[in-house]
């Protein structure tokens, strides 16, 4: 996580930062997140359950694989700074799934006191599609900003 007293660099349209890989998901993962969010739908624990509703298996719940994507959202340009985060959820993710979750600016605009900096955000199914995906806004403080990090003198 970045340091809020740290200046913080401005990234250009189209700069993707590393992706990060988390998992493989396991069960444990799927049932302290049902602790943590209070989200004890059988679906998600239960075997028995989810096979008889259908599926081949219980499955992460989906705010699980969004959280994931927000701590690498707020990890790149920081916790202090979002100012917006949406997701929408496209796959199930079962036990035994990598998830890759990968960014990529869209927008720089600035603003009065610093800077508004739009990402669009996917969580991926390693072995397979998107299973979230997002976007975030970040508004980074003229004071926070690194001046050698941008080619934008309006910016520095």
């Amino acid at each position: 996580m970045n340091d809020t007293t740290a200046n913080v660099a401005v990234p250009e349209v189209g700069y993707e930062p590393p992706s990060l890989s988390f998992g493989p998901v396991t069960r444990t993962d799927i049932v302290r997140y049902a602790g943590a969010s209070g989200d004890f739908n059988p679906l998600h624990h239960d075997e028995h359950f989810a096979r008889s509703s259908g599926f081949p298996t219980v499955f992460s719940m989906g705010m699980l694989q969004a959280a994931i994507l927000a701590g690498y959202a707020t990890d790149w340009l920081g916790a202090e700074f979002i100012r917006s985060f949406k997701v929408r959820f496209k796959e199930q993710v079962w036990p035994g799934d990598v998830l890759i979750c990968s960014g990529v600016v869209t927008g720089v605009q600035p603003r009065e006191g610093g800077v508004l900096v739009a990402v669009d955000l996917t969580c991926k199914r390693e072995s397979a599609n998107i299973a979230i995906a997002g976007s975030a806004e970040f508004f980074l403080p003229s004071e926070q900003i690194d001046a050698g990090t941008t080619s934008n003198p309006s910016l520095k």
